[in-house]
């Protein structure tokens, strides 16, 4: 079983609008409610790849009694702790530009935490973890750190998608592999990586410090992987951004799905990039469908 790790799930609410001036009366002319946070969207295109998952994290309130049924409807196994503060409701403009409004999230006392511990103790070598988002401030900064050290205790293998602080927290427990975007890239080690060269250099680097591989996301410019011996880069068609939320997070679904389905490194990142490629060319996750029409345009080289 895949299970996905979300500590501070939303409710996306996402509004269109033909313009946006602050200080003004806007209206929307479509909005949407999605079940979000990063883990979410990962299982979320998890069962759209027909791969099974289960949903662990925490859930507070009506808007978290909406992302359980909402899930739920989707057949995605949902087993949460349940707290009593109500799960966030994130805001994202989307105009001429996009502009996000994310809301700090739930109270997260020790007895949710230890609650979520004992859904972790209870996997098995046969699993896999995704762990990916933020996390409330009512939970330890080194919460990631401590949910990778349970996971290489008992040898289940684990991804992490997260920002600087956190995902340098997890190097040393050997994640599977780590998904920075270019830009979080650069902001850990401080330069601008300008070349495919230096992204190689700094994915190496955080090998070194643990990462079995690093996925590197960058946006219209396509994506590499990194492996110990094989550096995959990939080329993404042009096409409209709708809607750039979920992009990354679709991005790690597609490469946990090829993996669990023994294709080859490979396709594996080919279905990765296309994952996240489609999600950004609709307003919501990209659907099997959608992948697929764009996995025809996907074009990988191989470095070395």
């Amino acid at each position: 079983m895949i299970y996905t790790i979300t500590l501070n799930p939303s409710i996306d609410y996402v509004m269109f609008t033909d313009g946006f001036e602050q200080g003004a009366l806007n209206r929307a002319h479509t909005t949407y409610k999605f079940a979000g946070g990063k883990g979410i969207n990962v299982s979320r295109v998890l069962k759209a790849l027909d791969n099974d998952t289960t949903v662990h994290g925490f859930l507070g309130g009506f808007p978290g009694q909406f992302i359980k049924e909402t899930l739920q409807a989707s057949n995605i196994l949902v087993d949460c702790v349940e707290v009593n503060s109500d799960t966030r409701i994130n805001v994202k403009l989307k105009g001429a530009s996009e502009t996000e409004i994310n809301a700090p999230g739930p109270n997260i006392n020790e007895q949710h935490i230890e609650q979520l511990t004992n859904k972790i103790e209870a996997l098995t070598t046969d699993d896999t973890v995704i762990i990916a988002g933020s996390i409330p401030k009512s939970m330890p900064d080194d919460i990631y750190a401590q949910i990778a050290k349970r996971c290489y205790t008992k040898n289940i293998p684990f991804v992490v998608d997260a920002e600087k602080d956190l995902l340098n927290s997890v190097l040393q427990y050997k994640p599977l592999f780590v998904k920075p975007n270019i830009v979080e890239l650069e902001e850990m080690f401080d330069t601008q990586l300008q070349s495919d060269e230096a992204i190689i250099s700094a994915a190496k680097q955080l090998m070194h410090k643990g990462a079995q591989m690093v996925f590197v996301s960058m946006g219209g410019d396509g994506a590499m992987l990194v492996t110990h011996d094989k550096c995959f880069k990939a080329i993404v068609p042009k096409g409209q951004v709708v809607n750039t939320v979920g992009s990354g997070d679709s991005t790690v679904a597609g490469m946990i799905s090829g993996l669990t389905d023994a294709l080859s490194m490979e396709e594996a990142f080919k279905q990765a990039v296309a994952c996240g490629t489609a999600t950004a060319f609709t307003e919501d996750l990209a659907s099997a469908t959608e992948i697929n029409e764009v996995l025809q345009h996907i074009q990988i080289k191989q470095i070395y």
